[in-house]
C-alpha cells in the first residue's frame, strides 16, 4: 500500500467516526468510597463501549449512555473496579471499595487487553506513580526519578562531553540507550537529534530525551521490562517506557522547588560553600470540556539550574620558558620571539629552573595568578529551560467516539565547558596573542523539542478503533564561547556559531481491538498498521568555526603548500576551527529522509481461568535497508489464586538510526589527556568504502524471560521475580579510532579534507549477551486508622558481555576501552529500599539506593585497571499538609550523607582536574543536595 492510498483510507475512517451517532439517554450519579466520601476524577465507562467520562471534584458525573438497560463500570487507582446495572434514568450511586493491593492497577503496556493488571501480565511491568513521587523526593526530571525508583533503569550524568552534558544517556536492563522504546499515552515518541560520539556511556547511540517532558504533567510511568519489538516495533529490544499524562480538571497544582548542593566539595566552586542552586516552578491545571467527560489539561515548567564544579586546582604545567621569556622581553606578538633570544634569556635569568612545574610556579607569581585560576569546570552544566505540554480528550458523539490530542514544546539553554587551553604549552592549540594566560572554552547548546499527536477513538461495529497521527521534532544547536580560532591570531572572534542538527518523525497508526467473551475464557484480538516518515538534518556552522587559515588569511585546502600553513613556536601544525568544538563544515551537511510501514497481529487468550497465552507477529519494511519479521509468545499460569509463573520468548530488532547512517563531523577529543582531531565518517562515505566498512543493517535480538508473581492480600504484600536473557546480534556502534596511513594515498586525502588525524565509523560490529534478574517486593501496613506504612524493595542484577567482535582491515573494530563502555561502565547492580509513612497531615519518606561497582574504560587494557566500588545513597523528606489552605510544605535531601564515588587515581586525573571519573558515574558527583518544596492545590 503506497502512502497516498493509506492517507485516503485513514481520512475516510476519520470522517466515518466523526459522523457516527446514535440516540442517547442521560444518566446522572455520584461515585464515592465506602465511607461516603466523594471520589474526584474517578473513571466511568459504559461497559462494552468506549463511552465514558470522569467524576468532578464532588464525585458527581453525567454520562449519556447508548442504550437502556446498560452497565456502568467505575474505577480509580487504589480502588476495586465496580459495575452497576442501569435500568432507568434515576440518580445512581456507585461505591468503590479500597483495593488491598493498590499497585494492582490496570495497565495497557505489554498487553492490549483492557483488563490486565501488573500482577497478572505475562511479562513484568512496573507502574510508577510520578504524581506522588515528584512531590516527595529531590529528583525533578524524568531521568532522575526513574534512576532512583526503577532499578532496571540507569541514567548516567556526563561532563566535558559536548552535547551529552545536556542529554543524559538512559538505559534499561543494561542495554543501549537506543534499545528502549519510549511512548507517550501509548504513542511512539521521537528521539533526540544528538548522537553520543564523545567517549561516554552509550557512545554511538541515539536515545530519547525524557527530560523534555515536565514531570508535573505526568500521572504515571509504565515500564515494560521485556523485549516487545513484535508488539511495538523498532527499539523495543530492552523494553518500553510509557508516559501517561494527567487528565484531571478543575484543580490548580503549583509546585515551587528550591535547592542546592551543600557538600564538602562545593566550596571549591563557590566561596559560600554552596553550588548547583536550582529553582523550578511547575503549574498544572485542567478544564472540563462539555458535560460528557471531555477535558483539556495544561502543564508549564520553568527551571534555572546553576553549574557545579568538582575539580581541584590545575596540577598540570601551565607556563613554559617560552611564556616567561616573551612576557619579560615585552613582545606584543609573542610568536616573534626567536630561539636565540629564548635561550639567552633562560641562561641569564633562570638557568636553575629545571622543569615546567617550577617554571609555572615562578611565572604565576610574576603575573599575580594562582593555579586555582586555571581550574576546569567538572560537574553538572548550567541550564535554563521552559516546558509546556497539553493533554485533551473530547467526546464526538454519544456512541463513545472521542477526539484526543496531546503535545508540547520545550526549550533548554545549556552551558558546559571543555578542557582548559593552557598558554603556549597547550599542544599548539592556544592563542597567546588573544588569551595571554590561556582560556577555558565553553559549549553553549540550545535544545528545542516540539510534538503533537491527534487521533480518534471509537467503535466500528464490535471493534474498538484508534486512528492517530503523531509528529515530533528535536533540534540541537551549538555556540562556542570564550574560545578562539588559533590560525586567525589576534583577529579571531571569541564566539562562534558552530552549526547543529535536527531530527523529525511523523507516525500514523491505525489500531483495532476486539474482545470475545465466548471464546475460551476470553480472547482479545488486536491488529493494526503503522506508517512512519523520518528526517535527519545536519547544518554547517559559520566559516571561522571550522576553517583553518594560512599565513595569508586564506582557507587551507589540500592544495595549500606546507610553507604557508601556520605552526606553533615549537613546530607543530596549528589546528583551525573553534577550539574545543570545531564547527560543522559545509561538506558535513546532511538532509536525509526515510519511511517505513508495518503491520501487526496480537492475540491474547485466557485458555482457562488459570492459563493465559498471548502471541504477536509484526512485519516492518524500511526504505533504506529492507524488511524484518518478528514474533513473540508469552504466557502466565496461576498456581493458585494469588501465585503465578510467567514467561516469554521473542525476537526483536532495531533499525539503525538515520543519525548513525549519515552523521559525519570532526571533533576534538582528549584521549589519555592528549587532544586529538577525530573524524566520524558516515557509514556510506567514500572513505568507509575504501576501508571496507559494511553498510548498516538492523540489529536483531532473541529475548527469553521467566518469572514468578505472588501476593498475599491479607498482609497487602506483593512479590515479583523475573529473570531474563537477551542476545543481540549485529549491534550498531562506533569503531575504534583508525589513523591515516601517511603514505600519500587517497585515504590520506580524505583525512586531510576533514582536518582529522584519526577516523571512526558506525557499523554493525559485534554481538552482546545480556542476562539478569529483577526483584520487586511491595507491602502496605495500616498502623492504625490514621497511619499507613508503605515499604518497597526493588533490585536489579545484570551482566552484559561483548561477543563476536568483527574485524576490519585485519583488526578487531573494538579495543578494550570500547568494550569496557559496553560491559562494565554502567551500574550492573542496583537495590532500592523505600519506606513511606503517612500520618494524618504528615508524610515521611526514607529511601536508600545501592549503586553497584563500575569499571573505568580509560584504564581498561592497561596494567592498572580501575574499579569504583558500590555506594549507598540516602534520600529523606518530610511533608506537612495544611489542608485548610491547600498547601503542602516538603523539606528533604538527596544524598543526605554526602557520598561521593571513588576517586580517579592520580595518574589519570589530569593534574587534579578529574577528581571523579568523567566517563562514568553511578549517581553523579555533586554530593549532598538539600531542597524545600511548596505545593499548592486549589480546587
Amino acid at each position: 500500500m503506497n502512502q497516498r492510498v493509506m492517507i485516503k483510507l485513514l481520512s475516510v475512517l476519520f470522517l466515518f467516526f466523526s459522523q457516527f451517532t446514535t440516540i442517547a439517554q442521560t444518566i446522572k450519579g455520584k461515585i464515592s468510597d465506602t465511607n461516603g466520601e466523594p471520589i474526584a476524577f474517578a473513571n466511568l465507562v459504559e461497559k462494552g463501549t468506549n463511552n465514558g467520562g470522569i467524576s468532578d471534584v464532588n464525585g458527581l458525573f453525567t454520562i449519556e449512555v447508548t442504550k437502556l438497560p446498560t452497565t456502568l463500570e467505575g474505577s480509580f487507582i487504589g480502588y476495586l473496579t465496580t459495575t452497576k446495572d442501569i435500568t432507568n434514568q434515576n440518580f445512581v450511586n456507585i461505591v468503590l471499595k479500597e483495593d488491598n493491593v493498590s499497585l494492582e492497577e490496570v495497565v495497557l503496556l505489554g498487553s492490549r487487553s483492557k483488563s490486565r493488571t501488573v500482577i497478572n501480565t505475562p511479562v513484568p511491568v512496573d507502574v510508577i506513580d510520578v504524581s506522588k513521587i515528584a512531590t516527595q523526593g529531590a529528583q525533578l526530571t524524568v531521568n532522575q526519578i526513574l534512576n532512583y525508583v526503577a532499578p532496571s533503569f540507569s541514567s548516567t550524568p556526563q561532563t566535558v562531553s559536548d552535547g551529552t552534558d545536556h542529554i543524559d544517556p538512559a538505559t534499561l536492563r543494561g542495554l543501549g540507550p537506543d534499545q528502549v522504546l519510549v511512548l507517550i499515552n501509548g504513542k511512539r515518541r521521537h528521539k533526540t537529534s544528538l548522537v553520543n560520539v564523545n567517549g561516554t556511556v552509550g557512545t554511538g547511540t541515539v536515545g530519547t530525551d525524557l527530560n523534555a517532558i515536565p514531570t508535573a504533567a505526568i500521572e504515571k510511568i509504565e515500564v515494560l521490562r521485556d523485549g516487545a519489538a513484535a508488539q511495538y516495533g523498532s527499539d523495543a529490544i530492552a523494553g518500553v517506557i510509557n508516559i501517561v499524562l494527567k487528565k484531571g480538571t478543575n484543580e490548580l497544582l503549583v509546585n515551587v522547588n528550591s535547592g542546592a548542593n551543600f557538600s564538602k566539595h562545593s566550596e571549591k566552586y563557590n566561596e559560600s560553600g554552596v553550588d548547583g542552586e536550582n529553582f523550578q516552578i511547575d503549574a498544572n491545571y485542567g478544564v472540563s470540556l462539555g458535560t460528557k467527560g471531555g477535558y483539556i489539561n495544561f502543564t508549564g515548567s520553568l527551571e534555572n539550574r546553576d553549574a557545579t564544579n568538582r575539580s581541584d586546582e590545575m596540577g598540570q604545567p601551565i607556563y613554559t620558558e617560552f611564556d616567561i621569556a616573551s612576557r619579560a622581553l615585552g613582545y606584543d606578538n609573542a610568536y616573534a620571539l626567536t630561539q636565540d633570544e629564548l635561550t639567552q634569556y633562560i641562561t641569564d635569568n633562570h638557568a636553575g629552573i629545571s622543569n615546567y612545574a617550577t617554571l609555572s610556579d615562578y611565572e604565576l607569581d610574576q603575573r599575580g595568578l594562582t593555579r586555582d585560576d586555571f581550574r576546569m569546570k567538572i560537574g553538572q552544566s548550567k541550564l535554563r529551560s521552559g516546558k509546556f505540554i497539553m493533554n485533551m480528550e473530547v467526546p464526538l458523539n454519544t456512541n463513545g467516539s472521542v477526539f484526543y490530542s496531546f503535545g508540547g514544546i520545550s526549550y533548554r539553554d545549556g552551558l558546559a565547558a571543555g578542557f582548559y587551553r593552557r598558554p603556549a604549552y597547550s599542544d599548539n592549540r592556544s592563542n597567546t596573542e588573544t588569551f595571554a594566560n590561556g582560556f577555558l572554552p565553553h559549549i553553549a547548546s540550545t535544545v528545542g523539542d516540539q510534538s503533537i499527536s491527534a487521533g480518534v477513538k471509537g467503535k466500528l461495529g464490535d471493534w474498538d478503533v484508534d486512528f492517530s497521527n503523531t509528529f515530533g521534532r528535536n533540534s540541537f544547536d551549538f555556540t562556542i564561547k570564550n574560545t578562539t580560532n588559533a590560525t586567525l591570531g589576534t583577529s579571531s572572534p571569541t564566539e562562534f556559531e558552530a552549526g547543529g542538527f535536527a531530527f523529525s518523525q511523523n507516525t500514523t497508526n491505525l489500531d483495532l481491538t476486539k474482545e470475545y467473551d465466548d471464546i475460551f475464557e476470553g480472547l482479545n484480538v488486536a491488529l493494526g498498521t503503522e506508517y512512519r516518515v523520518e528526517n535527519y538534518q545536519l547544518t554547517a556552522g559559520e566559516e571561522a568555526s571550522w576553517a583553518s587559515y594560512d599565513v595569508n588569511g586564506q582557507i587551507v585546502t589540500g592544495n595549500t603548500p606546507d610553507s604557508l600553513k601556520q605552526y606553533s613556536y615549537y613546530g607543530g601544525l596549528t589546528p583551525g576551527g573553534a577550539q574545543v568544538f570545531p564547527g560543522y563544515r559545509p561538506t558535513n551537511e546532511v538532509d536525509q529522509n526515510r519511511n517505513s510501514y508495518a503491520a501487526y497481529l496480537d492475540l491474547e487468550a485466557d485458555i482457562t481461568a488459570l492459563f493465559l497465552l498471548s502471541g504477536a507477529i509484526r512485519y516492518e519494511n524500511y526504505s533504506d535497508f529492507g524488511s524484518t519479521f518478528n514474533w513473540k509468545l508469552a504466557s502466565r499460569y496461576k498456581l493458585s489464586e494469588h501465585m503465578a509463573v510467567r514467561g516469554a520468548v521473542s525476537t526483536g530488532f532495531r533499525a539503525p538510526d538515520l543519525h548513525q547512517i549519515h552523521f559525519n563531523a570532526t571533533a576534538t577529543q582528549f584521549i589519555g589527556g592528549v587532544a586529538n582531531e577525530v573524524g566520524t565518517f558516515s557509514n556510506n562515505s567514500q572513505l568507509a568504502g575504501l576501508l571496507g566498512i559494511p553498510k548498516l543493517e538492523e540489529e536483531t535480538s532473541e529475548n527469553f524471560s521467566l518469572g514468578f508473581t505472588a501476593r498475599i492480600p491479607e498482609t497487602r504484600l506483593k512479590i515479583t521475580l523475573d529473570g531474563y536473557i537477551v542476545n543481540v546480534d549485529n549491534r550498531v556502534g562506533l569503531t575504534k579510532n583508525y589513523e591515516a596511513p601517511g603514505n600519500g594515498s587517497e585515504i590520506d586525502d580524505f583525512f586531510q579534507a576533514a582536518a582529522a588525524g584519526k577516523a571512526k565509523f558506525f557499523t554493525n560490529g559485534y554481538d552482546t549477551e545480556s542476562k539478569g534478574v529483577d526483584i520487586v517486593v511491595s507491602h502496605k501496613y495500616d498502623l492504625n486508622s490514621d497511619m499507613e506504612l508503605t515499604n518497597s524493595l526493588a533490585a536489579s542484577l545484570s551482566e552484559t558481555k561483548v561477543t563476536n567482535v568483527k574485524r576490519i582491515i585485519g583488526d578487531p573494530i573494538l579495543d578494550a576501552r570500547a568494550i569496557s563502555f559496553i560491559e562494565d561502565a554502567m551500574t550492573r547492580t542496583k537495590f532500592n529500599l523505600t519506606h513511606n509513612l503517612e500520618m494524618n497531615q504528615w508524610n515521611f519518606m526514607l529511601r536508600n539506593v545501592y549503586f553497584g561497582e563500575v569499571s573505568d574504560p580509560d584504564f581498561k587494557g592497561t596494567d592498572n585497571e580501575v574499579t569504583y566500588g558500590g555506594k549507598v545513597i540516602t534520600d529523606i523528606s518530610a511533608s506537612y499538609k495544611m489542608e485548610d489552605h491547600g498547601l503542602t510544605i516538603t523539606v528533604g535531601s538527596n544524598n543526605l550523607l554526602d557520598i561521593y564515588p571513588d576517586e580517579v587515581p592520580e595518574s589519570g586525573n589530569y593534574g587534579g582536574q578529574f577528581r571523579f571519573s568523567r566517563r562514568i558515574s553511578q549517581f553523579g558527583f555533586n554530593g549532598r543536595y538539600l531542597f524545600v518544596r511548596l505545593t499548592l492545590k486549589l480546587k
